[in-house]
């Protein structure tokens, strides 16, 4: 059926309910589990932070909610219940598609691998539409041409350049357009600051703000940097090795982390003033491999809090508060 324009306002917030994601990635010595066993709820209408190194698995996950993960990866078992839409994985190809841009939108870590290099942006604008069956194709390009204008830039000029005649700042800002034009009620941002000066990074997370607060959307952010989830978020995801390592209100976590892991990602963010020293970097090297495939605490070997349990038997990731999960021996009441 086609779709009029414009689209109907976000009349409640989405959210996603995620349960025992599992993601492999098929390697010459096996099966790599970079999501293993998640179990998440994003609520509604905020900004959900989820953070951690390379190697995490937070750019999986978010890839897995869109049902997209790349070759050589492969979604093994799980669900992903986005509200008003279904489970991503288990809907046909022609729904997932279009729920792909009209109920998901997602901003990739590096712009220019949303944006078609031999064709100009508008053009790229216009063939969103037509492949979601908008009628009002003059709607939709004054839709994006509010959206470029609302992000400080010159729409005319963008909507008739190509990607190689914007700079990394623009780009990105390009690829926010495209996750919003179709009135996506969620975003997700894959390090949506990765790469940018300091001005643009600004510039960037402000309309991510604005933008957020004035539609209601549920806003996904996928970031290394705890600087932005202090920023934006309103809820923290910490992701070590594949698994959930704590999860909480953002403010609490920042004031009191639970797990290790969370504790050195804090102490790790460089100082404005004072004492450039009290930031110190977390010992030992991100996830690999042999990260994946050990039987106990995936942080074990990098962990200054560990106790011979850690070595054994992978911590429960369980309540440890209103509002708060923790996988840590150390913190966890256990038998």
């Amino acid at each position: 059926m086609s779709a009029e324009w414009p689209l109907k306002a976000n009349t409640k917030a989405v959210g996603i309910t995620i349960r025992d994601l599992e993601v492999v990635y098929s390697t010459g010595q096996g099966q790599v589990p970079a999501v293993n066993g998640v179990d998440l709820d994003i609520a509604g209408g905020q900004i959900t932070g989820i953070i951690g190194e390379s190697g995490s698995g937070k750019s999986t996950l978010a890839m897995a909610i869109m049902n997209a993960v790349p070759h050589p990866g492969r979604i093994v078992k799980g669900s992903v219940v986005v509200d008003g839409v279904g489970n991503m994985l288990t809907l046909d190809k022609e729904s997932q598609r279009r729920a792909r841009g009209r109920n998901l939108g997602f901003v990739f870590q590096a712009a220019q691998n949303s944006l078609n290099p031999l064709t100009r942006v508008g053009h790229q604008v216009l063939d969103l539409g037509r492949s979601h069956n908008v009628k009002d194709l003059r709607g939709l390009l004054r839709r994006a041409k509010e959206l470029l204008h609302r992000m400080g830039m010159d729409a005319d000029r963008v909507l008739t350049a190509y990607q190689h005649e914007l700079s990394g700042g623009m780009r990105q800002r390009v690829g926010i357009m495209f996750a919003l034009v179709l009135d996506a009620q969620v975003v997700i941002l894959d390090e949506p600051t990765t790469a940018l000066d300091m001005l643009s990074q600004a510039s960037v997370l402000e309309i991510v703000r604005s933008i957020h607060e004035e539609r209601d959307i549920t806003t996904i952010l996928i970031t290394h940097d705890m600087g932005v989830v202090a920023d934006l978020a309103d809820r923290v995801v910490v992701m070590y090795g594949g698994e959930l390592a704590e999860e909480g209100e953002t403010a609490e976590v920042l004031a009191h982390p639970a797990h290790p892991y969370t504790k050195g990602l804090i102490q790790a963010i460089p100082r404005i003033s004072g004492d450039l020293s009290q930031a110190v970097a977390l010992s030992g090297s991100p996830p690999d491999l042999k990260t994946f495939m050990q039987s106990g605490c995936l942080f074990y070997d990098r962990c200054p809090e560990r106790v011979a349990e850690c070595q054994v038997k992978r911590p429960p990731y369980e309540s440890a508060g209103p509002e708060r999960k923790v996988a840590c021996f150390r913190v966890m009441p256990h038998d």
